[in-house]
């Protein structure tokens, strides 16, 4: 039997990845999407944004780049998607709603009423976004009701658990997957696509609709809960005078608890765990379940206070006063190894301290595209050395590895004063400390 040809509808972050890396698995794949401009660089074998790996990844199957194996191909037609398909993925983007916590499904919505009536034969459609709980019912309901195949459109849910910075590991290897099916014909074709990680022994894990769906919000909730926790106990030393580091290094050797996501600072970002956290409560009043979910309302109150009392560090470190003084900023993403700057908490700071007169100048190694189109009123350095030039105080807000490895007596010797605040607790301070810079990090001691 021919193996199953796979689309991926919608190609950002996760679709992208997804359909390299199904082509990677060895099926057929053809990608569509509704952005002229990012189908172009696709079919260039380029990415449309920094994924470690994922250029090469593209490169190696995508049609017409020399040397590929040509399995992965792009279209804008959903009439040859849903003719080519036996399997469809949906990854497209579920924002929040301007002025709401709940999350905007127009776009999946409007992928599936586009692709179901092209669905003249037996066919799959998995949908990989993060939803609402009891969206893929109402989903599976639509296709039955647009597709010409009727009952042999199926739907399942698979969702993503992809970390940006990992996400090609994360698709080729992954650490379970997860599918939410109405019978065993989804089951058995999502095996097939998945038997390569299977065979690795990935845990393959069967649920219903709604057990799937709330996976992915229920994981992320899990994590901001753990990164707000620690970030809290930072607010405790700070008021106490311990130490967070030592603290979390403490608690995390507890194997009940564990280290990762124990790492206090400016706190959680980008594009999924703030805004899943908000529809995941959103859902649940719906729901009648709201009480259930209160508590991440002061989970995400704990992660936007860090952002202003960086804010505030940054005032105390200027003697009280930010108009007029130079403040550089290193890092712009929400994390490293991305360029994705949405709703980046290093972003969000540079902001604010530039609203409230400082002149800010932010470096950082990947994201400065995009953090020029958020914030063209900042000013943009093209190294970490030029960004800290002549500065009253140094910021470092996004943990990536050369900000790690900087000098600090060569940087010493650049700055108007050696004056350095450690938002993510991952630089020395006693390696600064013996350059002669004064060094504060939040929920740390000051000597």
């Amino acid at each position: 039997m021919a193996s199953p040809k796979i689309t991926v509808i919608g190609l950002g972050y996760l679709g992208a990845t997804h359909a390299a890396a199904m082509a990677e698995l060895g099926f057929e794949v053809l990608g569509l999407d509704v952005v002229p401009e990012k189908m172009r660089k696709l079919e260039q074998g380029q990415a449309p944004m920094f994924e470690p790996g994922l250029e090469e990844l593209l490169r190696a199957h995508v049609a017409g780049v020399e040397g590929s194996t040509g399995r992965l191909r792009f279209t804008d037609s959903w009439e040859e998607v849903g003719a080519f398909g036996d399997v469809h993925f949906l990854c497209v983007n579920t924002p929040q709603k301007h002025g709401e916590f709940a999350a905007d499904m127009s776009y999946v919505d409007r992928a599936v009423d586009s692709l179901a009536p092209h669905l003249h034969q037996p066919a799959l459609v998995v949908g990989k976004s993060t939803v609402p709980v009891g969206s893929a019912e109402r989903l599976a309901a639509r296709i039955a009701e647009l597709a010409p195949a009727g009952d042999e459109a199926e739907l399942a849910w698979n969702p993503e658990f992809l970390r940006e910075g990992f996400a090609v590991k994360d698709t080729l290897h992954p650490d379970r997957i997860v599918v939410g099916v109405g019978g065993p014909r989804g089951e058995g074709l999502l095996r097939e696509v998945y038997a390569r990680p299977i065979a690795e022994g990935t845990p393959f894990l069967v649920t219903d609709f709604p057990t799937a769906e709330l996976v992915k919000t229920s994981a992320n909730s899990f994590l901001a809960t753990k990164i707000s926790f620690i970030n809290a106990m930072a607010e405790v030393c700070e008021a106490a005078g311990g130490d967070v580091v030592k603290l979390a290094e403490a608690i995390g050797h507890d194997d009940r608890i564990g280290r990762k996501f124990l790492r206090a600072g400016i706190g959680f970002g980008g594009g999924c765990l703030p805004k899943d956290i908000r529809a995941f409560m959103a859902r649940a009043g719906e729901l009648g379940a709201s009480e259930a979910l209160s508590f991440l309302r002061e989970v995400d109150s704990i992660n936007m206070r860090r952002r202003a009392q960086m804010v505030e560090l940054a005032r105390d470190a200027l003697g009280g006063a930010l108009l007029g003084k130079r403040i550089a900023v290193l890092g712009a993403t929400f994390k490293p190894d991305s360029d994705d700057v949405r709703d980046s908490p290093a972003l969000n700071v540079a902001g604010q301290l530039h609203l409230q007169g400082a002149q800010v100048t932010v470096y950082d190694p990947k994201g400065m595209e995009n953090a020029r189109a958020v914030f063209p009123t900042l000013g943009y350095a093209d190294s970490a050395l030029d960004a800290a030039r002549g500065a009253d105080v140094v910021l470092h807000l996004t943990e990536w590895s050369e900000f790690k490895e900087l000098d600090p007596a060569g940087l010493g010797d650049i700055v108007a004063t050696r004056h350095i605040l450690d938002g993510r607790n991952t630089l020395d301070p006693a390696l600064w400390r013996k350059a002669g810079w004064t060094f504060r990090a939040l929920g740390r001691p000051t000597l």
